[in-house]
């Protein structure tokens, strides 16, 4: 089955292009890794996918919904989770109270205590302001938040930014842990460690458009297809 299924999306701001007619797919279950240059759309294609950026063409169906155009908080409740760039948390607000603020009611499959349970050192914050978090703490506050809306799938734009190593394989072990759990995901990267840690396939934006998607071993076995595609060896 496929959970999201993006067909033609065209995208952009004030008048400029960004996405060009972007064609994806993700089974449910899967995870697939969006890799490119800095400036290729990456980002406004999980700000497209969320309801923050209005395509201008082409459609978004999730389980074989049309969501496109639809505003964010009906694609949340769609099923459509988001752990931002930048994690944007909210820095005055304890632990507690972001996941509280963040929870949408009785019933769910994610719950307060079943997020906690996942991220036990959030636990030990539960008080503290979330602005005096680390950076690994404040991420993992970030996916905790996007749980708590209870998505099928999981838009994750580079959780790995600013952050040390260990707490990136941190990160790695825990939506492996998701994946388990049956969420869906679509994770932005430039940590290709992450990327393949995390991805069962890759795929390649450039100027707009996805221009190469193969399977993870594929992809790491073609080094120069990566470089150059990437500028990496």
């Amino acid at each position: 089955m496929t959970a999201v299924d993006v067909q033609a999306l065209t995208a952009g701001y004030d008048r400029s292009t960004v996405l060009d007619g972007v064609d994806l797919s993700i089974s449910t279950g899967g995870a697939l890794g969006v890799l490119g240059r800095n400036g290729v759309g990456k980002s406004t294609l999980v700000m497209t996918l969320m309801g923050l950026v209005t395509p201008t063409s082409g459609r978004v169906l999730l389980d074989d919904r049309d969501v496109t155009g639809l505003r964010p908080d009906l694609i949340a409740r769609a099923g459509v989770g988001l752990v931002p760039q930048g994690r944007r948390i909210w820095a005055p607000l304890t632990v507690a109270e972001t996941l509280a603020l963040a929870t949408r009611g009785h019933g769910r499959r994610w719950t307060v205590d079943a997020v906690l349970d996942l991220l036990p050192r959030l636990r030990e914050r539960r008080g503290q302001p979330a602005g005096q978090l680390s950076g690994g703490e404040q991420q993992m506050l970030a996916i905790a938040r996007a749980l708590l809306t209870d998505p099928a799938v999981l838009l994750l734009d580079e959780p790995s930014e600013g952050l040390a190593p260990a707490i990136v394989d941190q990160i790695a072990a825990l939506l492996q842990t998701l994946r388990g759990e049956g969420v869906t995901l679509l994770l932005v990267e430039q940590d290709l460690h992450l990327a393949f840690a995390v991805c069962d396939e890759i795929a390649v934006m450039a100027k707009g458009r996805i221009v190469h998607r193969c399977t993870t071993p594929e992809f790491r076995a073609d080094r120069a297809t990566a470089h150059r595609l990437l500028g990496v060896a």
